[in-house]
C-alpha cells in the first residue's frame, strides 16, 4: 500500500495549519500596529480640582485608554518645558499632544484675534464660536502653518484686573495706575489704551512686585488671583472680562494620522470632553473664587453695560489696529471673529 496520498493529506494539513497561524499573526499583528504611547503635556497642576488642564488631560488619558490599546503618558506642571517648549515639542514630535493657550499664537499669528479686549461678552458665546464655523476654520488655518491639528478648545478663562489704589468702574478710573500684564505686546497695547501703565514682569517676580509696590495691579483669571493669593497685596477687583483664554489642545498631524480610523476617533471624542470638561473646572473655579476672594476682604466691582461699552471702545480700535498691521493677509481674522461673535451673541 502507497503512503504518498496519506504523506501528501499530512502535509496539505500542515500547510493549512501554518497558512491560518501566519494569517492570524498578521491579523493580530495589523490591529496593534498602530498601538503606541501619547505624550500629552501641559504647564499646569496636575490637581483636577483647581487645574482645568490638568483635569482634561486625566479625561483625555481616561477615555483614550478605554477605548482602545493607546497609552496615554501625562506631563504636567510644565515638566517637558513652558507652552513654547511643548508646542515645538509636538511640532517635531518628541511630545504627541501639548495642550497650549496664549504662546500658539508666536506659531499661528491668527490665533492672536481671539485676545483682542472685550471680544466675548460671555463664555456660552465663545464656546459657540470656537466649536463652530470660525473654530474650525481657526484649526484648518493652523494646521497648514504648524502642522499641528487642533482636537478640541479649551479655556484659562475671562481675565480680570485687580489693583490696591482704588476701585475701577471705567477706563478713566485707571490712569495712572501700573498694572503688571505678559510681555504681549496686545497686552501692553490694551492697558496703555485704557489709560495704565503696563509693565512687563516675569510671572515668577509678580508677588514681590505686587508686595513692594512696583506695580499697582496686575490681570488674571479668577482661579489665578485666588490660587495664588493676590488677595493679600490687593485690594479691588474688577470684574470686566476684558480677554477670554482659549486653550488649544494640539496634536502632531503626523502622529494622528498614525492612527487607525477607530483611534483617530476615540482621540477626537476624548479631546472633546477633554476641553469641556477643562471649561466646566474653569467656570466652578471662577464662580467660588469670586466668593472666596470677597470672604478675604476684596472689593469687587462689576462694571455697568454702559461702562462695559467704554472699556470697549477704549481698548478695541487701538488693539485691532495694531493686530490688522502685525497679520498683513490674516488681517481677514479679525472681521471673521467680530462676524462669529455676533452671531452667537444673538442667541444668547
Amino acid at each position: 500500500m502507497s503512503l504518498r496520498p496519506m504523506f501528501s493529506l499530512q502535509k496539505t494539513s500542515m500547510k493549512r495549519t501554518l497558512t491560518v497561524a501566519i494569517t492570524t499573526a498578521a491579523l493580530f499583528s495589523a490591529a496593534h500596529a498602530s498601538a503606541q504611547t501619547l505624550r500629552f503635556a501641559h504647564v499646569d497642576p496636575d490637581d483636577w480640582t483647581t487645574s482645568k488642564k490638568g483635569a482634561a488631560g486625566q479625561v483625555f488619558k481616561n477615555l483614550v485608554e478605554a477605548e482602545t490599546d493607546l497609552t496615554v503618558e501625562l506631563y504636567p506642571a510644565g515638566s517637558l518645558g513652558g507652552e513654547t517648549e511643548l508646542i515645538e515639542g509636538a511640532q517635531d514630535g518628541t511630545i504627541s499632544i501639548a495642550m497650549v493657550s496664549g504662546a500658539y499664537a508666536n506659531f499661528c499669528p491668527a490665533v492672536a484675534v481671539t485676545d483682542i479686549p472685550y471680544t466675548f461678552p460671555s463664555a456660552p458665546v465663545a464656546w459657540e464660536v470656537m466649536d463652530g464655523e470660525f473654530g474650525t476654520a481657526l484649526a484648518e488655518h493652523c494646521l497648514e502653518q504648524t502642522g499641528l491639528r487642533t482636537l478640541a478648545y479649551g479655556e484659562t478663562g475671562f481675565r480680570h484686573f485687580t489693583n490696591s489704589v482704588r476701585p475701577i468702574h471705567t477706563p478713566e478710573d485707571m490712569q495712572g495706575l501700573k498694572f503688571r500684564v505678559q510681555t504681549i505686546p496686545l497686552y501692553l497695547e490694551m492697558v496703555t489704551a485704557l489709560g495704565g501703565e503696563p509693565q512687563g514682569i516675569a510671572w515668577g517676580e509678580v508677588p514681590t512686585a505686587l508686595a513692594t509696590g512696583v506695580v499697582d495691579g496686575q490681570e488674571n483669571p479668577i482661579s489665578v488671583i485666588y490660587g495664588n493669593n493676590f488677595y493679600e497685596f490687593q485690594d479691588y477687583l474688577t470684574l470686566d472680562r476684558h480677554v477670554y483664554g482659549v486653550d488649544h489642545i494640539l496634536i502632531n498631524d503626523e502622529i494622528f494620522q498614525s492612527l487607525s480610523e477607530e483611534e483617530q476617533a476615540a482621540v477626537n471624542r476624548a479631546a472633546v470632553v477633554a476641553g469641556t470638561t477643562g471649561r466646566a473646572i474653569q467656570q466652578f473655579n471662577s464662580a467660588e473664587g469670586i466668593t472666596k476672594l470677597q470672604a478675604e476682604g476684596m472689593e469687587i466691582t462689576q462694571p455697568t453695560a454702559e461702562q462695559m461699552k467704554a472699556f470697549r471702545e477704549a481698548a478695541q480700535p487701538p488693539v485691532q489696529a495694531y493686530l490688522r498691521n502685525e497679520l498683513g493677509d490674516d488681517a481677514e481674522w479679525i472681521d471673521r471673529l467680530s462676524s462669529a461673535v455676533n452671531d452667537a451673541s444673538s442667541r444668547f
